[in-house]
């Protein structure tokens, strides 16, 4: 790896690293007060968690030899004792990816699940779902070779996570919602966010992040600077689809409730970053424009569906992560540059995008589903309604976020 790619491919990882603390800051500001500590541990804690397993077999798991294989050989290198200089440095970037993805779900179970379970869950399911379907994605499994099993000559196109990260997080998420069940007093308006310029910190700071997460691999696989370099093409779509998708959020909020709020921006900028991660190198900086909309547009509209169908996904990881991923993912199938139906290809992008989003939406929803009750049945997963009502905050952690002194 030549200085150039070091350099940015370091600061890459840097980069998606500060967006778990981004997503803690986000959830954080979503909840009540006296569930912040809660949140934002979470957060923290799978980063400790899925940090540790990364080294130790994670990353060995991400890549396999054959199409068919479930995952790679976990003690094929453990704990990373022969990998070289820029083998090292990938895998701290892929670390990054897998850290996010299990913080991402923590959103849908916000005020009421115990921490300890919460980091079983997560290295439980770091191990059995996401380190085998990165490798499904990116490491030369089932879906990076559909195409050539389908016997087309497109191939399914997830630059930097659709699937394995928003579809799979946000499946995840929708399963954990289901297995701890509504809130107390779980209705319309049951929380409003007690802090709004820490969400809009973490909204910035994912923004600021995506850079890395978008446009990382360009250097961390030695294909920035060449001239047939993405890079730029990225960037600019990652900013603007992300600035598109504000605009279709807030217009959609302000004809349906009369305000524009800037949660709602906030939020709408979240899908929209969610929307292009899978498609960043893919479409015209024009149909990035028109998928940010869309998929602000239609993520603000999905948040409404907990409410229609009774799951309580507590921060909208479902309406934002999953439907923004399914959005971006699905596409592709579409205005892909030069495979797309719509754009010179025909249906066979559109056929891979769909099986790759429904295999990967399956997959993590039954085994997060079990996972869970299999947690919640054993040692519990939720916490006691009255210390839901007291605040999870001093009930699990034994901490305030907010601790006034006296005057």
């Amino acid at each position: 790896m030549d200085a150039g790619n070091l350099a940015w491919s370091v600061a890459a990882t840097a980069l998606v690293l500060f967006m778990t603390p981004g997503v803690a800051f986000f959830y954080g500001g979503l909840v009540k007060a006296k569930s912040v500590v809660s949140m934002m541990m979470m957060s923290f804690g799978a980063l400790g968690l899925v940090s540790v397993l990364w080294v130790l077999y994670g990353f060995n798991m991400s890549a396999v030899d054959s199409t068919w294989a479930f995952a790679g050989n976990p003690f094929s290198d453990f704990g990373l004792g022969s990998a070289d200089s820029d083998t090292l440095v990938g895998a701290t970037y892929g670390a990054t990816f897998a850290i996010i993805t299990v913080a991402l779900i923590s959103g849908a179970i916000a005020d009421r699940a115990k921490f300890w379970s919460w980091m079983l869950f997560a290295g439980v399911w770091a191990t059995v779902v996401y380190f085998p379907v990165a490798a499904w994605v990116w490491g030369g499994g089932w879906i990076m070779g559909l195409g050539d099993t389908f016997g087309f000559d497109a191939s399914v196109i997830d630059y930097a996570g659709g699937t394995a990260v928003h579809i799979n997080a946000g499946a995840a998420a929708l399963a954990l919602a289901i297995v701890l069940g509504k809130r107390v007093g779980f209705q319309k308006g049951i929380n409003k966010p007690h802090n709004v310029p820490l969400v809009m910190l973490g909204a910035s700071i994912l923004w600021f992040g995506w850079f890395g997460f978008n446009a990382g691999a360009e250097g961390t696989f030695n294909l920035l600077g060449t001239e047939d370099s993405s890079v730029g093409l990225i960037i600019v779509n990652t900013l603007g689809a992300t600035a598109a998708a504000i605009i279709g959020w807030i217009v959609v909020e302000k004809i349906k409730d009369g305000k524009s709020t800037s949660i709602g921006a906030a939020s709408g900028a979240v899908a929209g970053l969610v929307a292009i991660t899978p498609s960043c190198a893919n479409l015209t900086p024009g149909w990035s424009l028109v998928l940010g909309v869309v998929a602000g547009a239609v993520c603000a509209l999905a948040i409404e569906l907990k409410w229609k169908l009774g799951f309580d996904d507590s921060l909208d990881v479902v309406g934002v992560h999953l439907v923004g991923g399914l959005i971006g993912t699905l596409y592709l199938g579409f205005f892909a540059t030069g495979t797309g139906l719509f754009v010179g290809g025909n249906y066979e992008q559109l056929v891979l995008q769909l099986v790759a989003a429904l295999g990967v939406l399956i997959y993590s929803f039954v085994v997060a589903l079990v996972l869970g009750f299999a947690i919640e049945k054993t040692i519990g997963f939720r916490i006691k309604n009255e210390d839901e009502i007291a605040g999870v905050d001093t009930a699990v952690h034994g901490e305030e976020g907010y601790a006034l002194a006296d005057a």
